[in-house]
């Protein structure tokens, strides 16, 4: 008789431990599924606040739609400064959208324009210590002194973006219309942005990066986003020189 209660103990222990396993799994579940997203990074077009290499978290709630079903969760607007993940609105060949990550310089109804790399934002010129500044050797005509008129067959320039930009540009300044936000990259010198294909829709931005959980040392790809067939390659090779070259010191970063 008690080894039948013993054993009925036992079980019931089992099935305790497992359904409290079970909940703890679907809770986590739901957080990484619903709430974050990790995002690799394969240019250097955020240097030096993001490294090629860095595996981020991204926050999808923050700039979500304010829902009624989860109360606990902190919503708020997109503001100036803020580093986000987006859907680059200019198609790619195959009709499709890459993600990008840039931070946000201009924000509905904002005067924008660069002269010789450095940002007027409203009529007052930006310090912006994260961004790196031009050189003589490295400036550029209409990049660094934007809103500009871009070369006649620029490859850079989406012709979509060509063609309408003279009509967000008002006494030298490129104005944000509503619902839009004007994107840079920390690293402007090599960071195709919204200087070159325009606006991101608020629909468009995906989330914020919190903080690098880890960084491993790769080499640079040629585009902003990495196919498939590389990123499997990509994740042998770093299973392979994991503790070689993971850069320890940027491990749970905080991005900002």
């Amino acid at each position: 008789m008690q080894n039948s209660e013993q054993n009925g103990k036992a079980q019931e222990s089992f099935l305790e431990g497992l359904s409290s396993t079970c909940g703890v799994v679907a809770v986590a579940m739901f957080v990484f599924v619903f709430l974050f997203q990790n995002f690799f990074i394969p240019s250097s077009s955020m240097a030096s606040t993001l490294l090629v290499g860095d595996h981020v978290m991204v926050d999808r709630e923050t700039f979500a739609p304010a829902t009624r079903w989860a109360p606990f969760v902190h919503y708020r607007d997109v503001r100036r400064g803020d580093i986000v993940v987006f859907y680059k609105p200019a198609e790619e060949a195959d009709g499709q959208h890459m993600i990008l990550v840039k931070r946000v310089i201009g924000i509905p109804g904002d005067h924008i324009h660069l002269r010789d790399g450095v940002v007027c934002l409203n009529g007052k010129a930006q310090t912006e210590p994260e961004a790196a500044k031009p050189t003589p050797s490295t400036f550029d005509a209409y990049a660094d002194d934007f809103p500009s008129v871009p070369a006649a067959g620029m490859p850079a320039v989406t012709a979509e973006w060509a063609e309408s930009l003279p009509s967000y540009v008002h006494n030298g300044d490129l104005v944000v219309p509503p619902g839009q936000y004007f994107v840079m990259g920390d690293n402007r010198d090599n960071s195709l942005d919204s200087r070159f294909w325009g606006f991101v829709p608020r629909a468009d931005i995906l989330g914020r990066p919190l903080f690098v959980y880890w960084s491993i040392a790769v080499p640079e790809s040629d585009s902003e986003t990495v196919p498939l067939s590389e990123q499997v390659r990509s994740s042998f090779s770093e299973l392979t020189h994991f503790f070689a070259e993971t850069r320890w010191l940027r491990t749970f970063h905080r991005i900002q």
